[in-house]
């Protein structure tokens, strides 16, 4: 397994039920392992995933599905 972090900086102000979503869908993704947008810094959501199983063009497209802008930073 090789896990690494990635940060994903989303455009839009996501409310506490459209991040609960937006991280529930993320671990269905195969090799997705924890995100989670930490308080105080809502535009960002630290991923941690198997890059065996996953790459950051899934992560990003996951979000992207759902109608959000979003940048990889640190990819």
């Amino acid at each position: 397994m090789n896990l690494c972090d990635v940060l994903v900086h989303i455009n839009e102000a996501l409310s506490a039920e459209q991040k609960n979503e937006l991280e529930e869908d993320m671990r269905g993704l195969s090799g997705v392992v924890a995100p989670r947008f930490n308080p105080g810094q809502d535009h960002l959501m630290l991923v941690a995933f198997n890059s065996d199983r996953v790459n950051c063009a899934a992560l990003l497209g996951k979000v992207h599905a759902h109608g959000y802008r979003a940048q990889l930073i640190g990819a």
